[in-house]
């Protein structure tokens, strides 16, 4: 019998208009583990909704550009911060009939708004018109999936015709869950010294609940607990305004206040024993599962998609309500062995959005779209007939 035909590496244009933070450690990511050829087409990580709305026009010449130099892909994958179904238009010469591949780290159905913002039915209208124009959609978990479709009828309800409803089964069965790979390569538990490290590892917007931590920290402080804490993550145009007492509140506690080098943040990972996160919105959370890989313990909101990344027996320990949120902290503070149970657990939950995992997974779902297994099972029946 004749050797079995090996799946091809793939052209993957991996089409990205926000190129920076955790889509760029995606993006970056797959490139680096990935099977196929994966060529970045993106622009910088600025001005989102400009990004959302017209990226489309300069990254399909991009595409272009890399079409001329190593040929039409096999497969466009595209984020959800793209226009889709206006880049398919704009790149059409240049990406022919490759397949279509979306990827939903966020979708602004359900993305709660900034203080500064007004309801706006643009942004979601490009998320959904994305959605049904790909031949694949991958979500980031199973809670970003799951609200996306519930939100998707009362969205498209509002609208005064043809409002698309026959169309969301379909695009329900074409979609699966896909976890964002975490490079967990240069993270590893290291010693968790005492006074235990408290991480909050977050970008400082309204929708971290910069609020709720520093309320939470306030009240820490006022029963005289013994502990250290970091409040990393990337800063804006101004620091939040209940951020800005909490240097002189803290005082020696507080060992990092600000986005911290690479090196540095690793270092903190390594030596954090709790994290925590205050979000109001997260569809996925490679910043706490960087953490937990770390061996810290989580302490979680109960809602989003936190649910998902606490170890089976620690619900209770690690899943909190806004009310008990400073008492079940106190609790990891205060009980050494509670957080290594909790961080040891952690450690072995997040071992499957690793890389060296989650990157065959997507190669597959890639391969099975342009060469379907039955159409490659032919084939090889046909070399064994010496057709």
């Amino acid at each position: 019998m004749s050797p079995a035909v090996p799946r091809r590496r793939l052209s993957v244009f991996l089409v990205e208009p926000y190129y920076g933070g955790s889509h760029r450690a995606w993006a970056d990511g797959y490139r680096m583990h990935s099977r196929h050829d994966v060529h970045l087409i993106t622009h910088p990580a600025q001005f989102w909704k400009w990004r959302l709305q017209g990226g489309h026009v300069t990254l399909a010449l991009t595409a272009g550009e890399h079409a001329d130099r190593v040929g039409s892909p096999d497969v466009v994958l595209a984020t959800s911060m793209l226009n889709l179904p206006a880049f398919l238009g704009a790149a059409r010469r240049s990406v022919g009939d490759a397949a279509v591949v979306l990827y939903m780290h966020e979708s602004q159905l359900s993305y709660p708004l900034s203080p500064l913002d007004k309801s706006d039915q643009t942004y979601p209208m490009i998320n959904w018109s994305s959605v049904a124009s790909a031949d694949v959609v991958l979500f980031n978990s199973r809670y970003h999936r799951d609200v996306f479709f519930v939100e998707l009828p009362s969205f498209l309800g509002r609208f005064p015709d043809q409002r698309h409803l026959g169309l969301v089964d379909d695009a329900m069965e074409r979609s699966e869950v896909v976890a964002a790979g975490v490079d967990v390569s240069g993270i590893a538990p290291g010693p968790k010294l005492d006074p235990p490290l408290l991480l909050w590892n977050h970008r400082w917007d309204h929708d971290k609940g910069t609020a709720v931590l520093a309320e939470a920290l306030t009240r820490l402080c006022e029963r005289d607990l013994d502990f250290r804490v970091a409040i990393c993550g990337e800063q804006f145009v101004s620091t939040p305004p209940e951020f800005e007492a909490l240097p002189g509140l803290l005082g020696d506690r507080l060992i990092q206040f600000g986005l911290a080098p690479v090196d540095r943040y690793r270092e903190l990972l390594a030596g954090s024993a709790i994290v925590l996160s205050t979000a109001h919105q997260e569809f996925f959370g490679i910043a706490v599962v960087e953490a937990m890989a770390a061996g810290a313990a989580p302490l979680l909101p109960n809602r989003l998609v936190y649910p998902e990344r606490i170890p089976a027996g620690f619900e209770g320990a690690c899943l909190y309500e806004e009310r008990t949120l400073v008492d079940q902290l106190s609790a990891l503070i205060m009980d050494a062995g509670l957080r290594r149970a909790a961080g040891d657990a952690a450690a072995e939950t997040v071992e499957g959005f690793a890389w060296s995992v989650v990157a065959p997974r997507l190669d597959g779902i890639l391969s099975e779209l342009v060469e379907p297994v039955g159409a490659v099972a032919a084939l090889e029946e046909a070399d064994g007939a010496g057709l």
